[in-house]
């Protein structure tokens, strides 16, 4: 029997109230006949009219832009980037709040996904609610902090620069990203034509003047004479291997964090924000107090960061193990901590590799999985090494709360908990939980 397709709903309009925020960058509201919508471009508290741009009779859920604003919420600000809004670059979700009202916003994220995924209130988390700005980063309604030392470009029919829309693989146009930090708006990406290229990342280390960018060719298309605004190596995808392969200058740039020079070759991760890997690093040093002579594990170490701020505090009678799929983020840590006898770094996914380790007890963890969490099953590995204390760095809250779920199963809770907005105008925050073995009741 064949079944009658579903009627799209994309551009049909709804004027609603707009309940809270959700995880992803939009609100909540219903429909008259109780549809939910998840709305973007809206605050909590306003009338609006969306506008649906996905979904169909009967989905379980619609997304939609908010077009119109009846009533607005005295957080709203006018957007400052002419690049923002409905069908618009979907890089930002909140430029049309306040700066303020993006942390409060980002806070009520946290809190819900803490009590729907792991039953934790925020006083359970031993979190006082806030979302702490980066240095810096206070600016008044209006203003946009130039803070994103890594973006990546799509390249248009026309051979213009922009940026994709949200849920799209259209492309958005621009001259200007204003969360863009100096060192890479001085490229001058968007002032020139890429003809044969996909995409482009551009890279400003933080720390030194090195600047980076990798072209992505479109099948078949060659790679350009690359001549930006100021001096820059460049790399390129290979369209066969998909490897990074290094065209002129060098294939790393080098940051500078926790008192050291960092190598992240080939594009490989690093925390975007300026002041992100400070921050962090001091967050989790003093959450987890580590003492000489102490045995710890840096889960997810990437280039070093944490491992290294860990070898510091440890001593030569101490040790640290760091594990990282990535072969050239391994390369990386192995060069940037070769001064450090004390550090080991293995290659693999960690939770293949840490059981072949032998460890049996450890004195501290750090766990900086990638945005899906550590798992249940790596939870309970690392609770089974009975750690004295845990740090848990995490992008993301719903993976976050499901991980303290797993910990809280194996016997470990919070501490303490801090979130930090490094990721402003965007939905994402990032956030330090500090573990350690629950007490046991009487």
């Amino acid at each position: 029997m064949q079944t009658e397709p579903k009627k799209s709903l994309v551009g049909e309009e709804y004027e609603v109230e707009v309940g809270p925020v959700a995880h992803g960058g939009h609100c909540v509201a219903r429909t008259q006949e109780g549809q939910v919508l998840f709305v973007r471009h809206t605050l909590p508290g306003e009338r609006v009219t969306a506008r649906i741009t996905h979904g169909d009779e009967g989905d379980r859920f619609l997304r939609a832009d908010a077009v119109t604003i009846h009533v607005a919420a005295k957080d709203r600000v006018e957007a400052p980037c002419p690049f923002s809004g409905p069908g618009k670059c979907g890089g930002c979700d909140w430029q049309h709040a306040a700066p303020g009202a993006q942390r409060r916003l980002k806070g009520s994220v946290i809190a819900e996904q803490l009590e729907r995924l792991a039953g934790l209130s925020p006083e359970d988390a031993r979190w006082d609610g806030t979302v702490e700005p980066a240095p810096g980063d206070k600016v008044a309604k209006g203003e946009v902090p130039a803070w994103r030392t890594r973006v990546q470009y799509a390249v248009d029919a026309d051979g213009h620069a922009g940026l994709r829309k949200h849920r799209s693989h259209d492309i958005e146009p621009i001259t200007h990203c204003m969360i863009a930090a100096p060192g890479v708006s001085e490229l001058g990406i968007e002032k020139r034509d890429w003809p044969t290229i996909a995409t482009i990342e551009a890279i400003a280390a933080t720390g030194s003047h090195d600047r980076q960018v990798i072209l992505t060719p479109k099948p078949g298309g060659r790679l350009p004479i690359v001549e930006l605004d100021k001096p820059v190596s460049v790399l390129r995808i290979g369209e066969k291997d998909e490897q990074v392969h290094r065209v002129h200058g060098r294939p790393f740039v080098r940051e500078r964090a926790a008192d050291r020079t960092w190598r992240v070759g080939n594009g490989g991760f690093w925390q975007i924000h300026p002041k992100a890997a400070d921050l962090l690093v001091d967050a989790v040093m003093q959450g987890l107090m580590p003492k000489k002579g102490d045995m710890a594990l840096d889960l997810y170490c990437g280039v070093g960061l944490f491992a290294g701020a860990l070898a510091e505090r440890v001593g030569d009678k101490g040790a640290v193990l760091g594990i990282e799929s990535g072969k050239r983020a391994v390369e990386d840590a192995r060069h940037n901590l070769q001064d450090l006898d004390r550090v080991r770094i293995e290659h693999g996914k960690v939770e293949a590799i840490l059981p072949r380790t032998g460890i049996t007890d450890v004195d501290l963890v750090v766990l900086d999985p990638p945005r899906a969490g550590a798992g249940k099953k790596t939870v309970h590995h690392l609770a089974a090494l009975t750690p004295r204390r845990i740090a848990y760095v995490a992008c993301d809250p719903a993976a976050l709360a499901r991980d303290l779920k797993y910990f809280g199963e194996a016997g470990y809770a919070p501490r303490r908990m801090r979130a930090f907005d490094l990721f402003p105008m965007t939905h994402h925050v990032e956030c330090v939980a500090i573990l350690e073995r629950a007490a046991k009741s009487a």
